[in-house]
């Protein structure tokens, strides 16, 4: 790990893997790991996952056997479905105990196969060195995500008399054929309406700053998935037209739907289905990405493009300068959809004691944050109106969990988040329901001191089962759970909390809270009274 530059290592000890724990803590070495002991397994996963998706290398998680290891499912699927590299280390029984029924054996190996790209069992201490190089290089090879080292006892006791494996650069991607790039400056060059769709791998930092750099000279119009949030920067924004998932009702779908070429960019299926956005598809569909697509009867590219995305990107632009126009009319289109889009963040003026519509908290949060700050969202129906309404600027800053849509994940990322960027202010939302999922860890971030700020979303429902339910059946089953005091649950953790009410306005109370150091929990009672809107029925085509 200190070969490779690890610098943090989450997880929770116990005796089939406490002597790594005890080298990890008490080793002289000044460039060893830093150990982050968290209040669940699954946590910790989605910890090591948040240093994956934030900096492009693996993050690390350490559990010990039988449960700890089975903690790291959900963790572990969750970074796989959407492209985190991640490599977990679990404690195994000694290898003689292995066929026995034996205090906490289980099959780890065979556990987490369907949850990672590859899992192991290192039989032998002289491969440890070679198991972890080969995680290393699958984590992050494309499509990056989790995997996993099961260790025996009996193997990390053992002797090594092999030195380590030497540290191996990383697999390059070359650029897609000449011919291919020619044909799709073609294509976009004939296209009347030409948009972009923008996905999970082209919020990579290099990706970014190369799709940038061809939109300023060449300006197409492009909607993000939730995890391309941000490809777009300030001085971009007037091609900015939102970001599409889980639903098909927003403008983004209208523009792809009226697209005679979709340029789909490091996109991903498990962000948002193609049987959604390209439903009735007219026009082409190209495919750029670092990884061949799955094809399906909803998404069969015309052309697919595979190869460093930042490199294509950058050997398009050279192709594209200063040749490709749009017409008056289509540019006209764009304007008309575009105010009408941008109006649609505006929130009611009106509220009653103390309870906040959605798109308040969301314009008032916006307020507190600028390009640099790191907003990480949890699941819930607040998900939805932050992936549909918040603005954010620079890639990888608005984390959502869009693939397994996991609830939970917010907390342990902003902790990540902290430790990685221990002189900014990180923000967490969630909801109610989700929130107690890790709320325990606010434990660890008051530890680490991180400076967090949590608001939590309260209505005493999981909302975004319910309201679907709703538009479903006409009523909901199994949503509803009792009060949580979480201004007190904060307290009790050693964590400011703070409440908005009808006596602390959202204004004060957030103003408050960004000036707090350390952890802070802000409780916000939200009205998802019209939720139903979320789920409505494509927007009129506004093209005709």
């Amino acid at each position: 790990m200190i070969d490779y530059g690890i610098k943090y290592v989450f997880g929770i000890p116990g005796a089939k893997i406490d002597q790594l724990f005890e080298e990890l803590e008490h080793n002289s070495n000044p460039k060893k790991p830093q150990l982050i002991i968290t209040r669940h397994e699954q946590n910790a996963a989605f910890m090591a996952a948040a240093v994956g998706r934030l900096t492009g290398k693996p993050g690390v998680v350490l559990v010990t056997s039988g449960p700890g290891v089975a903690n790291l499912a959900t963790g572990l699927v969750t970074a796989t479905s959407e492209g985190d590299p991640v490599i977990a280390l679990g404690g195994q029984v000694p290898r003689d105990d292995l066929a026995r029924l034996t205090h906490q054996s289980i099959p780890n190996q065979s556990i987490l196969a369907p949850v990672t790209k590859n899992s192991v069992e290192v039989q032998n201490p002289n491969n440890l060195s070679e198991a972890f190089a080969n995680a290393y290089q699958e984590a992050t090879d494309t499509k990056n995500g989790a995997v996993f080292i099961s260790i025996p006892q009996d193997v990390i006791g053992g002797t090594v008399t092999r030195p380590n494996m030497r540290v191996t650069p990383a697999v390059e991607q070359g650029v897609p054929a000449q011919s291919q790039l020619a044909e799709v400056a073609s294509k976009i060059k004939q296209a009347k309406m030409p948009v972009i769709l923008a996905g999970m791998r082209a919020s990579q930092q290099r990706s970014t700053q190369a799709l940038r750099q061809l939109l300023k000279q060449t300006p197409l119009p492009v909607v993000e998935t939730f995890q391309g949030a941000g490809v777009i920067s300030h001085d971009l924004e007037d091609l900015y037209f939102g970001r599409v998932g889980l639903f098909r009702n927003q403008i983004g779908d209208v523009l792809l739907k009226n697209a005679d070429l979709v340029l789909a960019i490091g996109y991903d299926p498990i962000e948002y289905e193609a049987r959604n956005w390209n439903q009735d598809q007219k026009g082409i569909v190209i495919n750029l990405d670092t990884v061949a697509p799955e094809l399906t009867q909803d998404y069969q590219p015309e052309l697919i493009l595979q190869g460093d995305l930042a490199d294509t990107l950058n050997a398009l632009a050279q192709l594209l300068q200063d040749d490709y126009q749009m017409s008056e009319k289509t540019k006209n289109q764009l304007r008309t959809i575009k105010q009408q889009f941008d109006q649609r963040d505006v929130p009611p003026e009106k509220v009653v004691n103390g309870v906040q519509h959605p798109l308040t908290i969301v314009q008032e949060l916006q307020k507190h944050v600028d390009d640099s700050t790191i907003v990480t969202v949890d699941v819930g129906s607040h998900y939805i109106w932050m992936a549909r309404h918040f603005r954010s600027y620079e890639p990888r800053h608005l984390l959502f969990s869009n693939g397994m849509q996991t609830l939970g994940v917010a907390l342990p990322w902003a902790i990540t988040a902290s430790l990685l960027h221990p002189d900014q202010q990180i923000v967490s939302v969630a909801g109610d329901g989700g929130f107690l999922f890790s709320g325990q860890e606010l434990e660890t971030a008051v530890r680490l001191h991180s400076n967090i700020v949590q608001l939590i979303w309260v209505d005493g429902y999981y909302d975004m089962v319910r309201f679907q339910e709703q538009v479903k059946y006409g009523q909901e089953a199994g949503v509803k759970f009792g009060p949580v005091d979480f201004v007190e649950y904060a307290h009790s953790f050693g964590a400011a909390g703070l409440r908005v009410d009808q006596d602390h306005d959202l204004q004060s109370v957030l103003d408050q809270a960004f000036a707090t150091e350390g952890p802070v929990v802000v409780e916000i009672p939200v009205d998802y009274s019209q939720n139903a809107q979320l789920k409505q029925e494509l927007l009129p085509d506004q093209f005709h």
